[in-house]
């Protein structure tokens, strides 16, 4: 047994089934004491959100905490400033301003709550029919102005542009870099459209949990590969069974 570096979506991946969530918190304590393993969230919500959680779950306090689909890292636990390393690789060709003057032309999008506008993330609610005709006219005005962007839709509903460097799975690069963990010693987890940049790092081990959307189901059939694992049980206890699958545990 050795150190990995263990990251992990939060809704409906980790959380979802408190029961099981006290049997992995119980395994990642004991991991993290005798081997060093590094503990990561990487969630869609913004810090507000996350705390709000974190009460609500008694979660465990992360090594590193990605927020605002990948957007945001902390270090420490209070929080207080994200890695400044992070933002200014998220500020070059980024235009804050624009992108929501932009995205303003489009009745059909709707603005998400104030805590989860960010500095490098814009965020919306559109429906998943509206979303088919409206993403792709988004996608060529923001091109047409040079931003350098990333749309990301997810769950059928939530639409975040961010800088084109920014999701989960730049994120958990980054985390790889400086902590020194390869593709063999990482594990991610996750359920939804948001998460397929997270099992896009190179070939980290990933663990699709039992219950995911469908954008993710379907991003799994055609990207099929012997490191990434379709859990059959769901939440907490997916992410057992993919660890033990993958002798993490």
């Amino acid at each position: 047994m050795k150190s990995f570096m263990f990251v992990t979506d939060l809704d409906h991946t980790l959380v979802g089934d408190n029961e099981a969530l006290e049997k992995l918190k119980k395994e990642l304590i004991n991991h993290r004491e005798k081997y060093g393993t590094k503990i990561v969230y990487a969630t869609g919500r913004s810090l507000t959100l996350y705390d709000e959680l974190k009460q609500e779950q008694n979660l465990l306090d992360p090594d590193a905490l990605i927020t605002s689909v990948g957007t945001e890292i902390y270090f420490d636990s209070n929080y207080k400033t994200p890695d400044s390393e992070w933002s200014n690789k998220l500020s070059i060709g980024w235009n804050r301003d624009l992108v929501e003057e932009i995205a303003g032309k489009f009745e059909e999008l709707v603005l998400q709550q104030p805590s989860e506008q960010r500095l490098f993330k814009v965020s919306y609610l559109v429906k998943e029919e509206a979303a088919k005709k409206v993403l792709p006219q988004l996608d060529k005005l923001l091109q047409k102005e040079n931003i350098k962007f990333n749309l990301i839709y997810s769950g059928s509903k939530d639409l975040d542009i961010l800088p084109l460097h920014a999701d989960k799975g730049l994120a958990v690069k980054y985390l790889q870099s400086k902590w020194q963990y390869d593709a063999q010693k990482t594990v991610v987890c996750g359920d939804s459209g948001n998460d397929i940049a997270l099992f896009s790092v190179e070939q980290a081990r990933g663990i699709i949990v039992g219950n995911a959307r469908s954008e993710l189901r379907d991003w799994y059939e055609v990207n099929k590969t012997e490191y990434r694992y379709f859990a059959k049980l769901f939440y907490a206890n997916g992410i057992l069974e993919g660890l033990h699958h993958f002798k993490f545990i």
